[in-house]
């Protein structure tokens, strides 16, 4: 039997070779530590295949869900690095990538000191020449979700108003599978930060069934007024502090008004939001990978807090906290349940300076998720909101849930 034939979820979309440098300072002033002519002493480098494809996609495959990932690389030496790495995991998750001649790979250095926000320096090589065309969408028949990550780093994906990433998505919603969809914040003097993101998402949504973006991009796309007031206030680099109930719910329900089924929003260290249609009709028709139990999915709003780690390095971590949610999705797991196992994987992914070998088995996660593992606070303000009866997300004043 091919691999394909046992796919669950199909990855696409941003794919790069992370090259991270291990610092041996720990200085808390990125700009100090970063002075031009001053020479750093520095530890081993780690290399990674990274970006959406490889973050989410490895990630999944280390909790078990059986992947295909489908990213874009040229014929390069930094292509083949990505490819060596993703075949030394597991070699079929290496079948459904693009090699293209003649193209560079993209690759990003990651400036990541302890205690310090990361600073990413990247190159998007094939990244900006992925097109709806380039997929096989015949290798996706057998899957039952389709997951596409970090269009603002594909310049296909957001000229033209987004035409080429919604062409893309339709077609894969007309086979069947449930669509998830990741963001990533462009740089606002770039001109993926120039477009009108609005628009974009308008012309998208409609075919996505699962919205997964952090806060700040969404912020980004839709009140960029705000984000940038909101930017200008001290928040220790994680606008998400900065956040309210209000504001969650007002971001998601147009999101939710623009086609998308299900939103989580990602917030840094305050944890995971979610909302969701609510039309129980409207839950069980997203696809293969539809809960058995629409009702419980309906009208929901939560969110769950971060997990308590001693923290080594952020990169992957939004991506890792997908993979756990998609893998709970795919486990048929009720909407509470799902957002701890999407917390508890960002959590673990965050003990390792790399993207995903903090990544333990699902039953390992649920296990420690069992064992009393400690939950870090909210600091949100969120009136009429209440800890749910098993204690283990924080239910809004609209949840619809039983």
């Amino acid at each position: 039997m091919r691999s394909s034939e046992r796919v669950q979820a199909v990855v696409a979309g941003h794919t790069c070779l992370d090259m991270i440098p291990t610092f041996e300072s720990a200085e808390a002033d990125l700009h100090a530590l970063l002075t031009p002519g001053k020479l750093i002493k520095m530890g081993p480098l780690t290399t990674a295949a990274g970006g959406a494809v490889p973050n989410t996609g490895l990630a999944l495959h280390r909790l078990g869900i059986p992947c295909r990932l489908m990213g874009k690389i040229g014929d390069d030496l930094v292509g083949g690095a990505i490819l060596d790495i993703v075949r030394a995991v597991a070699p079929e998750l290496a079948e459904g990538m693009i090699v293209e001649r003649g193209i560079s790979s993209s690759y990003t250095i990651v400036i990541s000191p302890p205690g310090v926000d990361r600073v990413f320096l990247h190159c998007p090589g094939a990244n900006d020449t992925l097109g709806a065309d380039d997929l096989a969408y015949d290798e996706l028949s057998p899957a039952r979700l389709f997951h596409f990550g970090y269009p603002p780093l594909m310049r296909r994906m957001f000229i033209d108003r987004g035409v080429e990433l919604a062409t893309l998505l339709s077609r894969v919603k007309n086979l069947g599978l449930t669509t998830s969809l990741d963001m990533a914040r462009p740089d606002p003097a770039s001109e993926a930060g120039r477009a009108d993101w609005r628009q974009i998402l308008a012309r998208a949504l409609p075919y996505v069934d699962v919205f997964l973006p952090s806060f700040d991009e969404i912020l980004f796309m839709l009140d960029r007024e705000r984000f940038d007031r909101l930017l200008s206030e001290p928040s220790s680099g994680d606008l998400s502090t900065l956040a309210d109930a209000a504001l969650l719910r007002d971001l998601a329900q147009q999101l939710l008004t623009m086609g998308a089924v299900i939103v989580g929003l990602k917030l840094g260290t305050q944890g995971l939001y979610l909302r969701t249609s609510p039309d129980p009709d409207k839950i069980a028709s997203i696809g293969r990978g539809a809960p058995t139990d629409p009702a419980s999915w309906a009208d929901r709003e939560l969110l769950a807090p971060c997990f308590e780690v001693d923290l080594v390095g952020a990169t992957g971590s939004g991506d890792c906290t997908i993979a756990g949610f998609l893998a709970g999705l795919l486990h048929d797991l009720r909407p509470e349940e799902v957002m701890t196992a999407a917390v508890a994987s960002g959590a673990c992914n965050v003990e390792q300076p790399d993207a995903t070998s903090g990544i333990p088995t699902w039953s390992q996660l649920q296990q420690r998720i069992r064992s009393g593992w400690n939950r870090r606070p909210v600091i949100l303000p969120l009136p009429g909101w209440r800890w749910d009866d098993a204690g283990t997300v924080w239910r809004g004043p609209t949840d619809g849930g039983g």
